[in-house]
């Protein structure tokens, strides 16, 4: 019965959306020409009393496809070693690691009722738009993702924390943040979840969301 509230609460909360955090590292800022080396996604639920809580991590490495550009900066930033044995033994393609992303996020939209997953993310236009240039490049025509909208977890800390920095937004809502740690798809979706659950549930606990009270004020307006 539980499971059946949180599910319909979910459904309801977002417009049928299903947010999903993703984090994507990159050979550059170059969506169209630059590598993509990892791709995470954190699947998101909810408790029958309407909070928001992460689910399930899925994460891979990525080969960068035939011609893509690599900055040497960019490996620098993250640490990412692509001559690494370990990471060569387990980096998939493109359009492989995308559908172990994609499988796990089409079972959590149907599991939860909802219609589509719309995009989560630190600086959320960077990480989409490196997504549907990779949706494209390997022509895949069932994206579950929204193909434009998003949350963007900066924007938001903005307004709740005063702080955009992702360390710093988390810091400022109590999540622990290891900097050494950071950088990794893994590590930089996870804390980006556990920041946009802290967001989302503290306006519901403000009183800024009453998913009942707006149903009948809804119903009485039909």
């Amino acid at each position: 019965m539980s499971e059946a509230i949180a599910r319909d609460l979910m459904s309801r909360r977002f417009r049928s959306y299903l947010p999903v955090v993703v984090d994507l590292e990159t050979g550059g800022f170059n969506a169209a020409g630059d590598a993509l080396l990892e791709i995470a996604a954190v699947t998101l639920t909810m408790d029958p009393d309407g909070n928001l809580l992460p689910d399930t991590t899925h994460a891979c490495h990525v080969r960068p496809f035939d011609g893509a550009n690599v900055e040497q900066a960019a490996l620098d930033f993250t640490g990412i070693n692509l001559d690494d044995p370990l990471r060569q033994q387990v980096a998939l393609d493109e359009s492989e690691a995308l559908g172990e992303i994609f499988r796990p996020v089409r079972k959590a939209i149907k599991a939860h009722g909802c219609t589509r997953a719309i995009l989560v993310g630190h600086n959320a236009a960077f990480d989409h738009g490196f997504l549907n240039a990779a949706v494209e490049r390997c022509e895949i025509k069932r994206n579950p993702f929204h193909p434009f909208s998003s949350f963007d977890t900066a924007t938001l800390a903005g307004l709740v924390y005063g702080q955009t920095v992702l360390a710093r937004a988390c810091r400022a809502a109590g999540i622990d943040f290891d900097n050494k740690a950071a950088h990794s798809a893994r590590y930089d979706t996870e804390r980006t979840a556990e920041l946009f659950c802290a967001m989302v549930n503290r306006y519901k606990d403000l009183g800024g969301w009453q998913l009942a009270q707006r149903e009948q004020e809804m119903d009485h307006q039909d």
